[in-house]
Parts: C-alpha cells; structure tokens; sequence
C-alpha cells in the first residue's frame, strides 16, 4: 500500500470512485467498497461532497481501519466541472500489531534483552539488515550481512517444516530454528513494526559457558603504556555494528517505502544512505579481521571440510546478488567433493570475498564458472569471471594492503584479497590469480588435502 508519489483518484457527480491509483481502489474494495463505486471512506466520501457544494479546494487527514490496522493519510480534493480530483499523501500504516496499551512491552523488552539475534525484515519477511552477536553463529552472522533481500527463512533450519516462503508470521512466530555452526536450539520471535515489516529476534534456550581463563595467567601490570592491540576488533567494532546497522535498516525502510510514500527523488537518497552504511560495515568487519589475521598469535581452527560444498553454500548467499545483474554462477556439481582441511568459517569469507568481488567487476548477463578438484596432497578451487581481465603487473599487486588497482568508488576497502590470502597462507594454502583462458580473471585457492576423505572420494 504504497506508492511512489502522491496516491491520485477521481470521483464523478454521484460521488463514485471512477479512477484511482492501486492503492486506493484496493482499500476502496478491502473495506466492502466496490470498483468503481461510491467512496466506501466516510470521511473522505463527506470531504468530496463538501468540495463540490463549495467549489473549494479542501484538505484534510483521514482515518480509515484496514484490516484491523489505523491508517491515515492526507487528503487533497480539488473540484471540476463535473467531478472531483483526489491526491492523498503521507499514507501511514498508524500502528504497530502488538498491543498498544503497554500490556506486552515487558516481554518485549525481555527478548530483546536475551536475543543474539536482531535482523529488521520488510514486510515480506526478507532481510534488510541485522546484528548477530553469538559466539556460534558466525555462519548466521556472514548470511546476514551477505543476505540482503532474502527470505530469513533460507538462512536457518525451521523445525518441522518443509515449507517454504511466503508463509504468514504468526506460523513462523515461536518456532524453533536450528542455525549453521550452532548446537543450541533457537526460538525465532517475529515483532510487528510500527511502520510495516519485522524485527526477528532469535533466543537460544541455553546460554554459552564462558571461555575458561587460566587462573595461572600473570596480573596486568598497574603502570603501563596504552596497549592498542585488539581495540578494534574486539572494542570499536562490536560497538560501530549497531548503530551503523540501524542507520542501515532506517534508510531501508525510507527506501522500500515501509513508512510510507515519499517522493522519487528521495528514494535514491535512501538507498545512497543505506549504501554507505554497508560501506562502513564492511570496512569496519575488514579491518576487525585484519587486526585478527596479522595478529603473530593467529591460528585458523582446523576442520575437515569440502571446497565443493562450501562454493555451493557462498554461492547461494550471494545468489540474490548475481540474479540481480543477471549472472549465472555456474557450480561444480552435486556429486562432486574436494576434501580439505581448512577452517570452515574462514574458508567461508574467502569464497564470499571472491565470488562477490566476480559479481561486482563482471558485466551483467555473464557467466562467473567455480570448479573444484584435488591432486596428492592438495585440494583447489577456481573462480573464473567474464570480466576485463587482469595483467601480469596487476597480478602482482592485487594481494598487497589496500590496492584498489586504480579503481574508486565502487564499495571495495583494498583489504579483501589480502585478507584472503592471509587466511589462506594461515591454513596452509595459497591464493593466486591468472587471466582466465577467455579473458577475464581466473582466482585459486588451494589447501591442504584431507587425506582420509580424498582416498574415499577417489574409492
């Protein structure tokens, strides 16, 4: 019920609605109304007659219940020869679906208080935005800041239920979900927002034990100079995510109209908002991990994993992404496995960093190819993009510290690929990069083999 400009309509000399714009002819037949028909709007039906007995133009706000839900809007009447000319502006979904008397603000309050989990969805229940803080849902956290426009549905696992979106958000309220990398189990809480859409909340039903601390450990010193190591990873960043996260989710709902109709012009404004805040996240989850990766302590967690499946699991958060440009991303097959060793996590945002870069820096309607395989000792994966390709002396550089190779202003921080390879030569593989047989480039990860898997996979 929203529209991109002023909602306009037309009634004739028996006050029957004969033009209107979708959303007006839509709560003229939602309310009992028909199309054309007689103005089924009380107030607005009384303000049109008024205008044509006066032959002034009026204004009023109008209030109307749609569905249960108060809903206003701004009425502009204009008369004519014959008829009568609407344009309604400010159209405003009035209240929020939860009790408004206070009665539920305390258990509100409560979950959001337990929740590891905040992601602010539209009203069709897809991601917008969100904040994930738990120690076990790093997978959760990476489809979330990757998962912009899809079903929060596709990044967890609803308990007994097959079904898949749309479904309505009482069915999804309360149920138990089951997320990546998590033992625990999760109760999703789906809240209304005042201005149309959703605020998910996921509650675990146990609470992460703190990490042991060994009691042997010496004391800090009493006098010692500022010690800057970790003050961004482990204080600035989790303490910039929310704020530049609601600044994110804020503009979202200007953009998509969740508010409301607004004017064209401040839709793109919108959306450049919303741009820039997933600008500085990510640059500020780039320099958190890179504090991390050049940390002399750092050591990846080894896991067995399958290069295979984790191309398929990057592609699919990224493949909203691709549709949009009209890229196909071609996967190895499902019957196909690579077995490594690696951290699956960290193996995770390398794919994610240079499928999405792929994305970004290939033309539209083209082809982006992952393959996987593995030899003695040592398993790969290739992305293969359709794009300008890469020349030797830009080969040599692409892995350095903020090399943008001469680009600006396309949402890159320079830190991606080094961090990459810095996760890959942490895990005991490498990071490389060729021109592609056809053009374009041609990326390569390799790790260690995971020996075991490998002798099965070729049994």
């Amino acid at each position: 019920m929203t529209a991109a400009g002023p909602i306009r309509a037309r009634a004739d000399a028996a006050d029957r609605l004969v033009e209107a714009d979708e959303a007006l002819a839509a709560l003229q037949m939602r309310i009992g109304g028909s199309y054309p028909g007689v103005i089924a709007i009380p107030a607005l039906l009384a303000l049109v007659r008024k205008v044509r007995a006066e032959s002034l133009a009026l204004t009023a706000m109008i209030a109307v219940e749609d569905e249960g839900q108060p809903l206003s809007f701004r009425a502009t009447v204009t008369p004519d020869d014959r008829s009568t000319h609407i344009a309604i502006t400010e159209w405003h979904l009035a209240a929020s679906a939860w009790a408004t008397d206070g009665s539920g603000q305390d258990e509100i309050a409560l979950l959001r208080q337990l929740a590891e989990a905040h992601v602010v969805l539209d009203a069709e229940q897809r991601v917008i935005s969100g904040f994930v803080d738990g120690r076990d849902l790093q997978s959760l956290s990476m489809a979330v800041q990757q998962g912009f426009g899809r079903y929060w549905t596709d990044l967890v696992a609803v308990e007994g239920s097959n079904h898949h979106q749309p479904l309505h958000w009482r069915l999804l309220d309360d149920a138990v979900v089951r997320v990546e990398g998590s033992a625990r189990r999760w109760n999703a809480r789906l809240l209304p927002l005042r201005k149309g859409g959703f605020e998910l909340l996921l509650v675990a039903d146990t609470v992460l034990a703190e990490p042991e601390v060994e009691s042997s450990a010496p004391p800090p010193p009493v006098f010692s100079t500022p010690d800057w190591k970790g003050l961004l990873g482990q204080n600035l960043a989790p303490a910039l995510r929310l704020p530049v996260n609601r600044i994110v989710a804020n503009a979202e709902t200007i953009r998509t109209r969740l508010a409301g109709p607004i004017a064209e012009p401040y839709v793109g404004y919108a959306g450049d908002i919303a741009e820039s805040g997933r600008h500085l996240l990510s640059l500020v989850e780039d320099l958190a991990v890179l504090e991390t990766v050049e940390d002399e302590n750092f050591a990846p967690a080894p896991d067995q994993i399958d290069l295979a499946d984790c191309a398929r699991r990057a592609a699919g958060i990224l493949g909203v992404r691709a549709q949009e440009r009209g890229i196909v991303l071609a996967l190895p097959p499902e019957d196909s496995a690579a077995p490594a060793v690696g951290e699956f996590r960290r193996v995770l945002q390398i794919l994610l960093n240079l499928i999405g870069n792929a994305i970004r820096y290939t033309p539209g309607q083209t082809t982006v190819r992952i393959e996987t395989g593995f030899e003695p000792g040592m398993a790969w994966l290739t992305i293969e993009d359709e794009g300008e390709g890469i020349s030797p002396e830009q080969a040599e550089r692409v892995f350095n510290k903020f090399e943008r190779l001469g680009r600006s202003g396309d949402g890159g921080s320079g830190l991606g690929l080094y961090i990459s390879r810095k996760l890959a030569l942490a895990m005991g593989g490498d990071l490389s990069v060729e021109s592609a047989t056809g053009g374009g480039a041609r990326f390569v990860l390799s790790l260690p083999a995971d020996a075991s898997l490998q002798a099965s996979a070729l049994g």
